[in-house]
């Protein structure tokens, strides 16, 4: 084939859509397929419904290098209190299903649950803390767990787990207008999920953001669970990262982003699955291109910028800074994230400081460069800086 038209056709803006490949480059499509099968395909430990490895290219968008850095910063919290709440918002949200801001918010604040779904809520919240414990390693046993606490446990007895089993048992639709996919058989579950979690502990050279995509997307994919699914794959897809050493994981909004990009996120399965019927193979590529063009390459805008915490880091070491001060902005980082707040929100949420400390705290932290301020009429906002 020649190279030129090869090159051309990798490049193609439809590159990951082959029906469109194959109509428009007509004959030349199929020399193409075999030379990418032959050169491009990189063969996974995970399989099929027909028992064919899974596979991938890596041709797709490249990681940003902020994204990297923001994901390696270490974090002295488990996880930002404002993110978890967009977070839990998101990943319903994505299901379409609703939740109240003000019960997310109450239940982050440690307040009991008043009902059903502030009991979903709280179970969510369980699962952001057991996967920010770096003790809590992935295994099978482990993802039992957190299915149950963050969503088994809350359902009716149709879709429940039966006592001693970690997966459905029986078969399970992803129903729209039709049949949109069929999970694996459930018969094959527990084979196929001891091959991910093996999949998951071993070392390789593969980039970790593209592994932790092809986690989520094999999770969706199977389908080991009744409900709950696609909920499982991104605390699953966290997690990992987490595990990998990416601490800041928790403090980004990787559901908000997908939610934003809610149809791209189901078009990436639907265009798997597309393909295979054309290639044959089933090739991840286009979810791992999702997560890089619409989650991961925007996460850094999302989030305060490290420079920020840098600049902290050497106030805090001038020795200027009191310990009420150092508990002011570690709740202001967990609590808001970069968004507005007042002092008077502050001093209310904070709650044990007086409202001239905290007026002295967010004037000497904007006079640090630390924080920013809006005037809005007769009142004034103010944020951290991520700019």
């Amino acid at each position: 084939m020649d190279i030129k038209l090869f090159t051309e056709m990798l490049k193609d803006k439809h590159y990951y859509e082959l029906k469109k490949m194959k109509y428009k480059y007509g004959d030349n499509f199929s020399e193409f397929m075999e030379n990418l099968k032959e050169l491009y395909y990189i063969s996974l430990p995970l399989y099929d419904f027909q028992e064919e490895n899974i596979v991938y290219t890596e041709n797709y968008p490249n990681f940003s290098t902020k994204t990297m850095k923001l994901l390696f910063h270490e974090q002295t919290e488990n996880f930002a209190v404002k993110t978890a709440e967009n977070e839990i918002i998101s990943t319903y949200a994505i299901e379409n299903i609703d939740l109240s801001r003000e019960s997310v918010r109450s239940i982050l604040k440690g307040f009991a649950p008043k009902n059903e779904q502030e009991n979903r809520i709280l179970g969510i919240k369980k699962g952001f803390e057991f996967i920010s414990d770096i003790k809590n390693k992935i295994s099978e046993e482990n993802l039992h767990k957190l299915y149950m606490m963050s969503v088994g446990d809350f359902l009716g007895d149709d879709e429940k787990l039966k006592k001693g089993c970690l997966y459905r048992h029986d078969d399970v639709f992803v129903v729209s207008s039709r049949v949109e996919h069929q999970g694996l058989d459930y018969k094959k579950l527990p084979a196929f999920m001891k091959e991910l979690i093996a999949f998951i502990n071993t070392e390789d050279e593969m980039n970790d953001l593209v592994k932790a995509c092809i986690i989520h997307f094999y999770i969706a994919f199977i389908h080991p669970y009744f409900d709950g699914n696609g909920r499982i794959a991104r605390l699953l897809h966290l997690w990992f990262l987490i595990q990998k050493g990416y601490r800041s994981a928790l403090f980004i909004p990787f559901s908000s982003e997908i939610e934003k990009n809610r149809n791209a996120y189901y078009n990436a399965f639907t265009l798997i699955e597309e393909n295979k019927k054309i290639s044959g193979k089933t090739d991840v590529t286009p979810m791992i291109a999702f997560f890089a063009e619409n989650v991961y390459n925007k996460v850094y805008s999302s989030a305060a910028e490290t420079d920020i915490l840098t600049l902290y880091k050497q106030f805090l070491a001038s020795g200027n800074v009191t310990e009420k001060e150092k508990k002011l902005w570690q709740f202001v980082l967990s609590r808001y994230g970069i968004d507005e707040f007042s002092t008077k929100q502050l001093e209310r949420d904070f709650s044990s400081a007086a409202y001239a400390t905290i007026r002295n705290f967010v004037l000497k932290f904007e006079g640090e460069g630390l924080l920013t301020s809006q005037k809005y009429s007769n009142r004034v906002k103010y944020r951290i800086k991520s700019e």
